[in-house]
């Protein structure tokens, strides 16, 4: 469905919220469908976005998938990646290691493209919820149940809501009692909605509205990351070439069924201003970056400057910070936060979509056992997901700091430990021990099990799942 969201009466089972449709959201979507809530996903996007680099699928996450019924799904959208290359200023393969290395899969871990994980959790909702693309939240405004109460006018806290302990419960807008959140859209006309779930991503609306400024709850990693599609004229074969220069990282790969390439440009840097809305302006930071790089043979890998020509041309192209989003809650009122939104992890995780589906799956499990009180669902969902969270966070900083080398001293270092590594004994061991590091931040989370879950298509809410007063 595609439009302006339009009014519809407050009846059936609870309504939730969810801005975003990229993973969360539609991974939330799906389970709180078959929880029995009545769910409307808004995304800002006029249409399903299907860019975006290679994802990790592992440990818990790999689990969610199954309970989710989309594993085979997965599995045969697989990158399928082969080999991994470090190539040197010629383009010449300096060392080759399997993928597995490169990514730490062990098992059933797998790894997808975000848009083909996008589109599977779309098609698997899109008939039972409501999904509104191009338009987006501008306001929250938390109400209590009841008469309309003149006292509450004139008073709004934060991004609309009540001000904080407006009702002496130390919630806002008198959380724990019955109410709803009042949604007003650039586009469509207001509505009213039990609860709202922000799986917006890392400049998250709902956040802003909801929280504050974005600069609140940033921690920069120190680098930059750009990933775009470009024509495969290296005829890559789900390989992924590296390259190395002091400060950053050239990557340029191919999976499975995909006839274009991907590339990928990391460089370490403090902070910069711009817009995040803005290509130009992100395009112009890329290039100043990379300007020196590839420009003769002596000066790094030569392909770089189609790299960059091939950013300016894409249609997907992508640039931004390495960052951790780190906040004390991740709920207020009757508004919580989901994923990137919440906390993200940045793509140095190599967690970020595992994260997102299995924080979905957290949340809606906690909401459908947690009876009338949200706060009690959402307390519940952050003390289940915090240690999961600081695991992965802690492994985001430590690996930022090691995807781009020093010096070219270490750059050399790094090809020769690449090139001797297939033919020592001890091979096995190493490649175990990146992977330890990994599973154990994919695995850092137990998942509890929940009540079996109904079709709530035109039915009341599953049993076990008392419905919010709305």
């Amino acid at each position: 469905m595609s439009g302006t969201v339009s009014p519809s009466p407050r009846t059936g089972p609870r309504t939730v919220l969810i801005s975003g449709a990229s993973i969360a959201g539609p991974a939330l979507a799906h389970w709180l469908h078959r929880y029995g809530f009545a769910v409307t996903v808004v995304e800002r996007a006029p249409e399903l976005r299907t860019g975006g680099y290679k994802v990790d699928i592992r440990g818990a996450a790999i689990e969610v998938a199954e309970r989710m019924g989309i594993l085979e799904d997965i599995q045969r959208a697989s990158t399928d990646m082969q080999t991994g290359a470090y190539v040197n200023d010629d383009g010449k393969r300096i060392a080759t290691l399997p993928a597995g290395i490169f990514s730490a899969r062990i098992g059933r871990d797998d790894e997808i493209m975000r848009g083909d994980l996008a589109r599977i959790l779309h098609e698997r909702t899109r008939s039972e919820v409501e999904y509104v693309f191009g338009d987006s939240i501008t306001s929250l405004t938390e109400r209590p149940d009841g008469p309309h109460d003149d006292r509450h006018d004139g008073r709004q806290g934060r991004a609309g809501h009540e001000p904080d302990d407006a009702d002496g419960t130390g919630d806002v807008g008198g959380v724990g009692g019955v109410g709803g959140v009042e949604v007003t859209f650039e586009r469509g006309a207001p509505r009213r909605f039990d609860l709202v779930v922000g799986a917006d991503g890392l400049h998250s609306n709902v956040r802003r509205l909801a929280f504050g400024p974005e600069e609140q709850f940033v921690r920069h990693l120190g680098a930059y990351i750009s990933a775009f599609s470009l024509p495969n004229e290296l005829g890559l074969d789900r390989e992924e070439l590296y390259h190395a220069v002091p400060g950053r990282l050239i990557s340029v790969y191919s999976s499975a069924g995909d006839p274009a390439a991907k590339g990928m440009l990391t460089f370490r840097s403090p902070r910069l201003a711009y817009d995040h809305r803005k290509p130009a302006e992100q395009l112009a930071l890329l290039e100043a970056a990379f300007k020196d790089v590839g420009v003769s043979p002596s000066e790094g890998w030569t392909e770089v400057p189609r790299l960059l020509e091939a950013a300016r041309e894409a249609d997907d192209f992508y640039f931004d910070g390495l960052q951790l989003i780190e906040m004390d809650r991740w709920s207020r009122g009757r508004v919580v936060l989901l994923g990137d939104a919440a906390h993200c992890a940045s793509p140095a995780s190599g967690q970020g979509t595992g994260m997102a589906l299995v924080g979905a799956y957290v949340l809606a499990g906690a909401l459908a056992e947690a009876g009338r009180s949200p706060q009690e669902a959402f307390d519940r969902y952050e003390k289940e997901m915090r240690g999961y969270v600081a695991v992965n966070h802690a492994q985001a900083a430590k690996f930022a700091k090691e995807m781009t080398a020093d010096s070219r001293r270490q750059i050399r270092l790094r090809h020769l430990m690449m090139r001797i590594l297939p033919h020592m004994p001890w091979k096995n061991l190493v490649a175990k021990k990146i992977a330890e590091d990994f599973q154990r931040c994919a695995n850092a989370i137990t998942l509890l099990d929940h009540p079996a879950p109904g079709a709530a298509t035109g039915r009341a809410p599953a049993a076990g799942c008392p419905t919010y007063a709305a």
